[in-house]
Order: C-alpha cells, then structure tokens, then sequence
C-alpha cells in the first residue's frame, strides 16, 4: 500500500501535527509534502480564468486537500473529488485596501475592482459580503492577479485598489497597516482524493483534532508555523509574533442542509456555466467516516 499524502494548506494545523509527531502517534505511514516555500509561490502565480476548481479538474497529488466550500461542492458534485462531510473549517478573510486610500466602507467599493481568485473563495466571499452593501452590477471583481500570495503581492504594490485577503496574507496585510473594508470570513471544505483507507482518513482527522486543541489552547505558540506558508522572499518582514490563529478546523458535519443552500447560491449566482454544475447530489458528492464503518 502507498503512503498516505499529506500537505498543507495555508494554515496552521498540519504543521503542529507534524512537529509533534501526531500522525505518527496515530500509526500513520504518511510522506508530508511542503510545496509552497519550496515553489516560492509559483503555483498561486496563476491569474485570469484559472482558479482553485480548475486546479482541481488537474487533480490533486495529496489524499486530502482543500479548497472553499461552494468550489468544493461543485468539484465533487462533477465527480473530480469527494467532499469530506465530517468537518469543515472556517477561515478569517476580508477586503483591504491602503491606510491612505479613499475607500472607508463598503458602499465606497461600488465599481471598485477587487482583486480576488476565480472560484476560489475569495470569488464568492467577496460577492456574498458585498451584496449586503451592493447592487449586483455595482460589485466589480478583478481576477488578473490571480491566487493568494500572488494577489496580496500585486496588493502590496499597489496593483489594485481593493484585494480580498485570507489567513496568513490576512494578517500580514493588517501587520503592514493596510485597512480591512469588510470581513469576509468563509468556509472550507475538505477533499478526498483516490481512494486512500477511510481508516487512514480517521488517523489523518484526528491528528489534527488534536493539533486544534493545541492550537486554541496557547496559539501564540504556533504562529511562527505561518512562515512554512509563505514564500521565503517574504520572511524577513513578517512578525508573526502579532498574528491571530488563522483557520479553524470545525469537527461538525457538512450538512446536506448546507451543501444545498450552498449549491443554489453559485447557480443564482451564474459563477459557473449554466448546467455546468453537475448532479447537485450530495449523497453522492460526499464522502463520511461514520458512513463507511
């Protein structure tokens, strides 16, 4: 049998399981792949129409992965991947512009581009917490900066007037004393990928369970693990020391209840192609370690 894959995804937990030997302790026999420090960022560089759906139409290498949860749905729901309905998290994001920029709320931000991933969570993040402030044709999104560290580079040089920001980027933008328009915190769900044992899955899930309670416990203790997210030309500026705890892993179903709402927000929304979406199932989009023993 091959080794389970893991990686991390923008966040804190797999990089606390790892250094405290937590997948080992569950009798895990992994191989933990660190690809963004590595890359330098180059495989969020991607702009335009290429986002985290067509990311995984590519497929993934790892057994588990992540993307926003309505990206998700659609992923699954087209047979590329399973959603995980065992948990999901909840990853603290919003829209920032300069200290000095004109933009002081979101009202100001009617036909303002605001750089965001296309269908990634920034994409619906940014529409959904807009549309409290905004009539649809008055919310403008820009995707020519492309995916996370990418954009929040292009920010960073003044590229774009607005970019919506999540986790580690979130926090560094409010360490350098850009200004938060609009929180918009979202979903994420969780990706199986292959066919790995659903036994290795409970192992995998409850590592990090455990990585959780650490992490909400002393999180000043484990910022530090932000820079193994971030491409080294950042490091030298970054004090994680000032950081909050970024996403959090919620051990709750992903409910059929809230896969449907979801669903029927990105087909009103016209995010993907009319009948692009696939079956809207969730029984059959969705994967459960209960469901399989």
């Amino acid at each position: 049998m091959s080794k389970f894959k893991i990686e991390p995804h923008f966040r804190l937990q797999e990089w606390v399981a790892e250094e405290k030997g937590y997948f080992r302790a569950e009798g895990l026999d992994y191989e933990f792949k660190e690809f963004i420090r590595s890359t330098n960022g180059a495989h969020h560089a991607t702009s335009g129409h290429s986002g985290a759906f067509q990311s995984i139409e590519k497929g993934r290498e790892s057994n588990i992965t992540c993307a926003c949860h309505w990206t998700v749905n659609v992923a699954a729901s087209r047979g590329h991947t399973k959603l995980f309905a065992d948990a999901y998290s909840v990853a603290p994001s919003g829209i920032f512009v300069r200290a000095d920029s004109s933009i002081k709320s979101p009202a100001d931000l009617a036909n303002v581009p605001v750089s965001v991933g296309f269908q990634s969570g920034s994409h619906y993040a940014t529409i959904q917490a807009l549309e409290s402030y905004l009539a649809p044709e008055q919310i403008k999104l820009s995707f020519d900066e492309g995916m996370l560290f990418h954009r929040m580079e292009a920010f960073f040089d003044g590229k774009s007037q607005a970019a919506t920001l999540f986790g580690g980027p979130y926090y560094f933008a409010e360490q350098l004393g850009y200004r938060k328009v609009i929180d918009t915190t979202f979903m994420i769900g969780a990706m199986i990928n292959g066919d790995p044992d659903m036994e290795e899955v409970r192992k995998y899930f409850q590592a990090l369970r455990r990585a959780q309670r650490d992490i909400d416990l002393r999180p000043e203790q484990f910022t530090h693990y932000y820079k193994m997210e971030f491409p080294e030309r950042f490091h030298a500026a970054m004090d994680t020391r000032r950081w909050g705890p970024g996403e959090r892993i919620v051990f709750e179903p992903y409910s059929k209840e809230v896969f449907e709402q979801s669903f029927e927000w990105i087909a009103r929304h016209e995010i993907f192609e009319a009948g692009s979406m696939g079956s809207g199932n969730y029984d059959q989009s969705v994967i459960s370690i209960a469901a399989n023993g």
